[in-house]
């Protein structure tokens, strides 16, 4: 059989490959020897199937605790992504109103997706089984989500993540380690009994403290609010991208949390203590923690009224389907 002529397109592209290659010093025959050897790429192992299959490891033996366990997994990925969204536009070097715009869309359409998944939480498990097996969790707690914070501290100046009630004229905005002390999430962490801090805020703090340390420095220049500062401040666009952002993070992701807990937590006369003993009816609601990213991008009404809004129309929405 007469061998056909090497495509003028692949003979082109192995050239482009030998300049690759060479400039790293490289033989590229050598590359394809190997790749002659290697087996053909499957979905399976490619995305690691077995291991993540394997990775759910309930405490009790009760079914629901797997859909807590593997709700809670997917939300780490989605907060992995728009931590990955985020790194792209706060290192993009001439960054572009259409990049930057396009990736807060991203990064929008992830919380969207973690919000409206929120029923799984609150649908999709019998309250008797998750009210005795979150005992066996103890002192764990959704709180101790370390890439929900560094989404924070990516994406604003830490000074607006104090507590209102400490935030004042004399902090110095570059002092990372006492803004620090003072973030609103802090003083949720409290035991309800005691005031006291949890165990649940230790063990926290002593995983992520130098981590979020040394986040909050970096992106001190190069968090989203930096850029949009900087290099988009007054453009609708971005306004509009970045307002959404806020909303969602601040007070639709809160409130998702508030219904959730409301439905598992509540029993008439007294609300239930959540799993690392954190007040969640004080930590929860939008409107005690007034927290925005980008606070110039709002009113002042809009800023003293802040989840206000989004209430009134899940009121609504639960007025709408009651029965009647």
């Amino acid at each position: 059989m007469e061998d056909k002529p090497l495509n003028p397109v692949l003979l082109e592209q192995l050239e482009k490959l030998q300049k690759k290659y060479a400039v790293m010093g490289q033989d590229l025959s050598s590359y394809l020897d190997g790749l002659l050897h290697s087996d053909y790429l499957n979905y399976w192992e490619y995305i690691h199937l077995d291991t993540l299959l394997s990775l759910q490891h309930p405490k009790t033996q009760f079914k629901d605790e797997k859909v807590f366990i593997i709700y809670h997994q997917i939300t780490e990925l989605y907060f992995n992504l728009i931590l990955w969204e985020i790194e792209q536009i706060s290192y993009k070097e001439n960054i572009t109103i259409d990049f930057f715009v396009q990736r807060m869309g991203r990064i929008n359409n992830y919380f969207r997706q973690l919000e409206t998944s929120f029923s799984v939480m609150i649908d999709g498990m019998e309250k008797d089984q998750f009210l005795k097996f979150r005992m066996a969790l103890l002192p764990a707690s959704g709180f101790q989500s370390g890439q929900y914070r560094l989404i924070e501290f990516c994406s604003t100046d830490l000074i607006n993540l104090v507590s209102l009630e400490e935030r004042t004229p004399q902090l110095d905005p570059t002092d990372t380690e006492t803004l620090f002390k003072k973030v609103y999430w802090r003083k949720g962490s409290t035991e309800l009994s005691s005031g006291k801090g949890t165990l649940t805020l230790v063990q926290f703090e002593e995983k992520y403290m130098k981590q979020f340390i040394e986040t909050a420095d970096a992106y001190r220049t190069r968090n989203l609010y930096q850029v949009y500062l900087r290099t988009f401040r007054g453009l609708e666009p971005a306004i509009k991208a970045l307002r959404e952002f806020d909303k969602l993070a601040n007070v639709d992701w809160p409130l998702a949390h508030l219904k959730s807990a409301g439905h598992y937590l509540h029993k008439a006369p007294e609300d239930i203590r959540a799993t690392g003993g954190t007040n969640w009816q004080k930590y929860l609601p939008p409107r005690f923690q007034r927290i925005h990213f980008f606070p110039e991008i709002w009113s002042e009404t809009e800023k003293a009224e802040w989840g206000k809004g989004a209430v009134l129309e899940a009121l609504a929405q639960a007025q709408k389907h009651a029965p009647h």
